[in-house]
């Protein structure tokens, strides 16, 4: 056995150190798919919290140690570069530092949440990703390679690492987070086009070059008796229910967020996850219903993406108001805020009624 293992420990000696590295980059490419869907794994022990956090931790630091310790060795100038020996032993450090990441975040059970679990998951992710990509800009040819001051733009595996200790530490914690940021998406997209309807300029002034540059300033498309680029009398009459759907989205979303923060249980991790996961969907169907404002408007889309939204925020009221964080539903604003969504959209069905009918 030990003869049978001396030649290949010789053969793989003799990878040139840049070959070593790509085969790195490689594997660690590779990696990445079985995270993205890895479940957790199967085991008798109890789950300790303390102790994960413990390991999801030290095993970021290793891992950042381990990126600072391979690219001083690779952005060494002038060169030599280390040996194959020496390479092949960075590299095994790389690796083992990168499964042990991988190896504590297979550890954190479902019955912790699953929103919690995809924090985790995609933080594991770019830890390894940003490895990766250190990994392949070391192993470009010297003289092909960025400047080592210009090293700095390829800092992910660090800001990743870095990013470990602010994951929420519990299934409620991580609802939380997710809540806040699809609020933050909503009231950016009412806030910019409120102010695009405000201004009567969907496109923020970005047409004014092409009005200031044509010489038939009666027919160019920049003009606003252009409705490819500007809203008619009808238009701004239907975008008027269209900001009021997108502002209850808003509401709805710290209704959600609020109910969540005051009587959220860490142990109610299912109801916790649903209320979650539907409201993630509100923000991409309010970004559907305001790019379908955008002119030139098509009022049988509008009305479609308004019922589209109306129906998810219906469905995240609905989940909320059945779980543990609304305990009394007819104290709560979640009557109203759906009565709200049915105002809106009834309106909209009034204005769009033409386009049925054609």
């Amino acid at each position: 056995m030990a003869s049978a293992g001396a030649p290949a420990a010789a053969v793989s000696t003799l990878i040139p150190p840049l070959e070593q590295l790509r085969l790195l980059a490689g594997e660690l490419r590779v990696l990445l798919p079985g995270v993205r869907v890895g479940e957790a794994r199967e085991t008798t022990k109890e789950f300790n919290r303390k102790t994960f956090w413990r390991s999801l931790n030290e095993a970021a630091v290793k891992v950042s140690r381990e990126a600072t310790t391979l690219t001083e060795v690779f952005s060494r100038l002038p060169l030599p570069l280390p040996s194959s020996q020496e390479t092949q032993r960075f590299c095994e450090q790389v690796r083992a530092a990168i499964k042990a990441v991988i190896a504590v975040y297979y550890s954190l059970p479902k019955d912790q949440g699953i929103t919690l679990r995809k924090l985790v998951r995609n933080a594991t992710v770019d830890i390894v990703d940003g490895m990766a990509q250190l990994v392949e800009v070391l192993c470009i040819t010297p003289a092909q390679r960025p400047e080592n001051n210009d090293l700095i733009s390829y800092n992910s595996v660090w800001v990743a690492c870095r990013q470990v200790p602010r994951i929420p530490r519990d299934n409620k914690a991580a609802a939380l987070l997710m809540l806040t940021k699809s609020m933050d998406l909503v009231k950016d997209a009412h806030e910019e086009m409120e102010q695009a309807v405000e201004e009567c300029d969907p496109y923020h002034g970005l047409l004014n070059d092409i009005e200031d540059n044509s010489d038939n300033h009666g027919d160019v498309l920049g003009c606003p008796n252009n409705q490819d680029f500007y809203w008619s009398e009808e238009d701004q009459e239907l975008i008027i229910p269209c900001l009021a759907l997108v502002r209850t989205s808003k509401a709805c979303l710290k209704e959600i967020q609020v109910s969540v923060a005051q009587n959220g249980k860490k142990d109610q991790v299912a109801q916790l996850d649903d209320i979650v996961d539907i409201s993630d969907e509100i923000s991409p169907s309010v970004d559907d219903l305001v790019l379908s404002i955008y002119p030139p408007m098509c009022h049988l889309t509008v009305r479609i993406n308004s019922a589209k939204l109306v129906s998810v925020l219906k469905k995240a009221l609905e989940i909320t108001k059945a779980s543990h964080v609304i305990p009394q539903p007819e104290d709560s604003l979640i009557p109203l805020l759906i009565n709200a969504t049915d105002h809106c959209m009834n309106r909209i069905k009034e204005l769009t009624q033409n386009q049925l009918e054609l």
